[in-house]
């Protein structure tokens, strides 16, 4: 099988299968398992930014620091793209009050669709990357991208709920944002093959993205609940979910 078709059957896979559970998820109403899903999905980001992408960067490029200014420059990248999103968002809210409509509900799942279809095309491009590389790099990868997409896919299935739209609505605006995953993937697959000194720093981007997404968006939730038996929780959670991505990695072997 080609390496092509294999990048497109894990994304294609990995998206439908974070669907089908957030969408189970969400329906079923049971917003209280998705505190737990963000710690899981913590420890993947975690596991798979340092235990694999990073050191698989530094092995392929030799050269410690290219990677370590490739991650910086990846999360000062992040940072900015998440403040574009923020600045756009409240431009908006002030040109829609200014409008007179006074409500943003439906802004709300705009900017969600927008924001996840962005974040998808990227997911796409990293796995995309990965499997470049190599093959059990790739499958780590699209587990903790899958493993972080759930959650958030549960909060913007909620969040669109919220802002008017119907069920069915939503399920297929989220079915839709997932196939830039596919898009994305089938981009750096072809940039990549041209690109090929390029994938370290690539690499280190990814890893800044997982890094970024984990410590950034995910870890200050979590600090909500401050109760030792709940820390512990999460605590066990992020070791469960930094373990799967390395008993995945043991399992399916180097691929050098």
């Amino acid at each position: 099988m080609s390496t092509l078709a294999v990048i497109l059957i894990a994304t294609g896979a990995g998206s439908l299968l974070s669907l089908l559970i957030a969408g189970v998820l969400a329906l079923s109403a049971r917003p209280a398992w998705v505190p737990v899903l963000v710690s899981y999905a913590i420890g993947a980001l975690l596991g798979a930014s340092l235990l694999e992408v990073l050191p698989e960067a530094v092995e392929m490029e030799g050269n410690v620091r290219t990677v370590g200014v490739a991650l910086l420059g990846g999360i000062l990248l992040f940072f900015l793209l998440e403040k574009l999103v923020l600045w756009r968002h409240c431009h908006d809210e002030v040109c829609e009050a200014h409008g007179g409509h006074g409500h943003d509900h439906g802004r709300s799942g705009l900017m969600i669709t927008v924001g996840d279809t962005f974040h998808n095309f990227v997911d796409g491009v990293i796995i995309a990357g990965a499997f470049l590389v190599d093959f059990r790099l790739g499958v780590v990868t699209t587990l903790a991208i899958m493993s972080h997409e759930i959650p958030q896919e549960v909060g913007d299935f909620l969040i669109l709920l919220h802002s008017g739209y119907s069920r069915t609505r939503a399920l297929l605006i989220n079915v839709l944002t997932a196939l830039a995953t596919l898009a994305g993937a089938l981009l750096g697959y072809f940039a990549l093959s041209m690109l090929e000194g390029w994938t370290p720093v690539l690499l280190g981007i990814a890893a800044a993205s997982m890094l970024y997404v984990a410590m950034s968006d995910l870890i200050p939730g979590l600090h909500r609940r401050a109760e030792i038996h709940v820390t512990l929780q999460q605590l066990a959670l992020i070791g469960l979910g930094v373990g799967t991505v390395a008993l995945v990695g043991h399992l399916i072997g180097h691929g050098h």
